[in-house]
């Protein structure tokens, strides 16, 4: 194994914005971008713009409309699995993992619980697989629900029983998502929405996803999980790396390794993967952020949906801002400067707070 790569705090955050397209030379591609992160985690909420379409303005401005992604989503190049939006082609690297669902042995007592329920509601199972095949794409509020036993649960799924059934055959491969109309989703068969590639072997497919998820991120932990859905760390991949006043062993994109770096401006969603492993963001960009949406407003120090700023290499601060549609207004109530701002600085995120009033076609109101 060769040496450690020794990078400079500096270094290391540009080689992260950089994997993220972040940087001066924006793409122009909608399905490239979604291909090159990844996946976009569906998040419907409103306060500015819808996560995915948020995660795409930020990386590819004007030249971004929210039609793109519906008219990829439309055509089936880009499809939904599990509360992401994945280019179609990539089905089959999680084809292994659906056909060994809940998971190779040995499993974890949530496993087995999981997998006794849905084989306690098999006759429910095989009902909801028969309606869709005769009748396509259907709400789960318009299928029966005849499970024999309920789903118990502490939090908001309890007795949900055809939706948490639902989920877990997406999970299986059977359903998938055929469209949303709203926050309803309407469900199919997945062998009418999922595009028929074989099975990647499950060992491969994992590495594969490995070296997908270093590309975007440029530089993880080697184990660092950033989310339930994306279960596999980088592991191995890349090459190993050290960060300055930051402890432990990380790994780097080797191509991402030159020092050619310009960067811009960027206003964030809460979600983006720039900031969503909080850890990571504090370890490499030493940012201090939350998503406050669920805490009450006494508490809050940014605002209920606080978007992180990006200024070349360094998160700066948080736009606290809502789309007021009905009153045709961008309202900011606040920007919040972390540090010492000059008088450019301003100037710039300034420029992407109109950029943003402009693409959303509102009318930016500051405080």
């Amino acid at each position: 194994m060769g040496a450690d790569h020794e990078l400079t705090s500096a270094q290391a955050r540009r080689i992260a914005v950089r994997a993220q397209l972040l940087v001066a030379d924006r793409p122009t591609d909608v399905l490239a971008v979604v291909r090159h992160l990844g996946f976009l985690q569906v998040d419907l909420t409103q306060v500015v713009a819808q996560h995915a379409d948020l995660a795409l303005w930020s990386r590819m401005g004007s030249a971004y409309e929210v039609e793109d992604l519906e008219e990829l989503v439309g055509d089936g190049a880009v499809v939904e699995l599990q509360g992401m939006l994945r280019p179609s082609e990539d089905l089959a690297l999680f084809r292994a993992d659906m056909n060994a669902w809940p998971g190779e042995p040995p499993l974890a007592e949530w496993q087995e619980d999981v997998r006794d329920w849905v084989d306690a509601n098999d006759a429910s199972r095989r009902e909801i697989l028969a309606l869709l095949r005769s009748e396509g794409p259907t709400a789960a509020r318009d299928l029966p629900d005849s499970c024999e036993v309920p789903w118990r649960s502490t939090g908001w799924t309890n007795n949900k029983n055809v939706m948490k059934l639902l989920e877990c055959m997406e999970a299986r491969g059977e359903v998938a998502v055929a469209t949303r109309e709203g926050r309803e989703r309407r469900w199919d068969l997945a062998e009418r929405i999922h595009p028929g590639d074989p099975a990647v072997p499950a060992e491969q497919a994992h590495r594969t996803l490995a070296e997908r998820r270093l590309q975007a991120l440029g530089i993880a932990r080697p184990r660092a999980l950033e989310a339930w859905h994306e279960p596999y760390a980088v592991r191995d991949v890349g090459e190993p790396a050290r960060v300055e006043g930051v402890r432990g062993s990380w790994r780097v994109d080797p191509s991402l390794l030159d020092d050619g770096f310009e960067g811009r401006t960027a206003i964030l969603s809460p979600l983006d993967r720039l900031v969503f492993d909080r850890k990571r963001m504090e370890e490499l960009f030493a940012f201090a952020y939350q998503l406050e949406m669920y805490k009450p407003a006494a508490k809050r120090q940014w605002g209920y949906w606080a978007m992180p700023v990006l200024d070349g290499d360094e998160l700066v601060g948080k736009v606290d801002a809502t789309a007021d549609r009905d009153a045709g207004v961008l309202v900011v109530d606040a920007v919040h400067e972390d540090g010492d701002w000059s008088a450019r600085r301003r100037v710039r995120v300034d420029a992407e707070i109109d950029a943003l009033g402009e693409w959303l076609g509102l009318e930016v109101s500051r405080p």
